[in-house]
């Protein structure tokens, strides 16, 4: 796919910087990004010269929301359908509910869930409706002191999306998620780091260098395999009511690693020296997947 609103530029050291490049409209969010952030994500995780990504915006805006200024269902939605859930469970992937009736934010956002690589969030400006939903499937965000955020949906009359009554509440508490909605209020970096939504607070020109650095911490000398399933196991078991789905992808995952980067960790531990590994995120354990997304 060529991208016409992202950027994909992947560094030497596998570092993915992911941009989203529409500065003359403050990266304001529409339809095709949507598929652009699809595609990327996906593209990702099979690209094995990718270890990390760091998400950012560029100009003075991370994204300002959904561009409102489209003709029509400002959503691309279908207004001449009339879905149920049923049709949702049972036809999500039916062209006519895929592109007509599901969120476009939370297609993303599912894409991000799915996602092999950690993913730190680089937030540089505004990050308003989908521009702050957007960051709740990342790792980790950090933002520039000019950040600004915004879960507005309530001012529009609509409701939040982009899977973010499933993260907003998991990353900084029912309570607060709740008032941030209700309010539907713009704030500040510093109380969204007061609050958790973001790890750290920079000066805007040391943010993306600030970003970078810890993304690179994080696979360094690292098993990209191991790394893979680490993300989709404390993503999608720490939902669930109890432990035993943990024990079962924990037992598969344990077994199929110890044969393969383990065997070269542990030799690598008693020898004394930094492992050499050589497992790759496109060619996962035959295990995996191991969930239903349906």
């Amino acid at each position: 796919m060529t991208y016409n609103t992202i950027r994909y530029e992947v560094e030497d050291d596998g570092l993915l910087l992911l941009t989203l490049n529409r500065p003359d409209k403050l990266n304001a969010f529409t339809v095709e990004m949507c598929e652009e952030l699809i595609d990327a994500y996906g593209r990702a995780s099979q690209d094995d010269a990718v270890r990390v990504i760091v998400v950012t915006g560029e100009g003075r805006a991370f994204c300002a929301g959904m561009d409102l200024s489209v003709g029509g269902n400002v959503f691309g939605l279908d207004e001449s359908m009339k879905p149920t859930m049923e049709d949702l469970r049972e036809r999500c992937d039916d062209p006519a509910i895929l592109k007509g009736v599901r969120d476009t934010g939370g297609r993303v956002a599912m894409a991000m869930y799915d996602c092999l690589k950690p993913i730190v969030g680089a937030v540089n400006g505004a990050a308003v409706g989908i521009g702050s939903t957007m960051l709740l499937p990342m790792d980790f965000r950090f933002a520039s002191e000019k950040a600004r955020f915004g879960f507005v949906f309530g001012r529009l009359g609509i409701t939040m999306e982009a899977c973010s009554s499933f993260f907003l509440p998991r990353i900084v508490g029912l309570e607060q998620a709740l008032e941030w909605a209700y309010r539907a209020d713009i704030f500040d970096a510093a109380e969204a780091h007061e609050k958790g939504l973001v790890r750290g607070v920079f000066p805007a020109e040391a943010l993306v260098d600030e970003a970078k650095a810890f993304a690179r911490s994080l696979v360094k000398d690292r098993s990209p395999v191991s790394i893979a399933l680490i993300r989709q196991m404390l993503n999608r078991n720490s939902a669930q009511p109890d432990p035993w789905q943990a024990h079962l992808t924990e037992s598969l995952a344990v077994f199929y690693t110890s044969q393969a980067d383990g065997r070269e960790g542990v030799r690598a531990f008693n020898e004394k020296r930094s492992a050499q590994f050589t497992g790759k995120a496109s060619q996962m354990p035959p295990f995996f997947p191991w969930y239903d997304k349906q």
